[in-house]
């Protein structure tokens, strides 16, 4: 069977906040449709230069202690040389070179194969742009 490639681009709204959303049901429904029980990578990727794409335990606090670890090592204050938009959205820009704005995760029988903890999600520390959108592909 020849190699097969699917795609989807998923609309999200984010908010006003900074925010990890977790996609790792729209993955697998994405899978369901997509990959027909096949083994293959699911790659997740966002077109945002101020979003990320992370692969941690949610749920326990780990999310909201990305977001404050990220706050500590990107601070959102003046000293960033990319200026524009909310106060410190310079940081925004930072982001993508710390939490990357794709993963690729393996898929077998159809199925992401996930760590037991493991959700893959949006990172998205920009508050000046809700509207984010995620690709996801498929290739098997």
């Amino acid at each position: 069977m020849a190699d097969t490639f699917s795609t989807r681009v998923l609309h999200l709204t984010t908010g006003s906040t900074e925010t990890v959303t977790d996609l790792t049901e729209a993955c697998a429904d994405f899978l369901a449709d997509a990959a027909s029980g096949r083994d293959g990578l699911l790659n997740v990727f966002v077109p945002h230069a101020t979003a990320g794409i992370a692969v941690l335990e949610t749920g326990a606090g780990s999310d909201d202690d990305l977001l404050a670890a990220l706050r500590t090592l990107l601070p959102a204050d003046d000293r960033w040389q990319h200026a524009h938009g909310t106060p410190g959205h310079g940081r925004d820009h930072v982001l993508p070179a710390l939490v990357p704005p794709h993963a690729t995760l393996p898929v077998i029988a159809g199925r992401l194969e996930l760590g037991t903890w493991q959700s893959v999600c949006l990172v998205d520390t920009n508050v000046d742009n809700p509207d984010r959108k995620v690709r996801l592909s498929f290739l098997g």
